[in-house]
């Protein structure tokens, strides 16, 4: 932490509002498990993430949360993380996108990114989506 007395406080107040974004973003259950399941070693990543991504970047004027998940959505297929594409996917339903744009995000990254990768995001994304409707976590607008 600081030492220095001007900006000691930031890191618990940046922590306690990444937290807050972190977990209306990606759910309860994902952030209690990721904080409770972290070791000594990797707790260090948990807080970096959890001010710096979510207490910082994600307050910032400029774009709404669900620009910020559309943009995530490009980013971790860009980066074939995989992981972290389902994860946002949660977060981008959670922030408002559809269905809809999440595909069409998948679409318009699969000219980009290649090909292999599209399809990837797409099984992913889909399964996901699934994942939220049969656990009640999402509810698919009716036709």
């Amino acid at each position: 932490m600081s030492t220095n007395p001007k900006t000691e406080n930031l890191h618990p107040q940046l922590f306690q509002e990444g937290l807050k974004v972190r977990r209306a973003v990606l759910g309860h259950e994902y952030v209690d498990h990721a904080l409770q399941s972290a070791s000594s070693y990797s707790w260090p990543g948990q807080e970096l993430i959890t001010e710096w991504a979510w207490g910082n970047i994600w307050r910032r004027p400029g774009l709404d949360w669900k620009q910020r998940s559309l943009l995530n959505l490009g980013i971790t297929i860009a980066q074939k993380a995989w992981y972290e594409l389902a994860l946002h996917t949660r977060g981008a339903i959670n922030n408002g996108l559809s269905e809809f744009e999440i595909r069409e995000a998948v679409l318009q990254a699969t000219v980009y990114c290649g090909t292999p990768a599209g399809v990837e995001a797409m099984q992913i994304t889909e399964k996901t989506i699934n994942e939220m409707v049969e656990k009640g976590e999402y509810e698919r607008p009716k036709a």
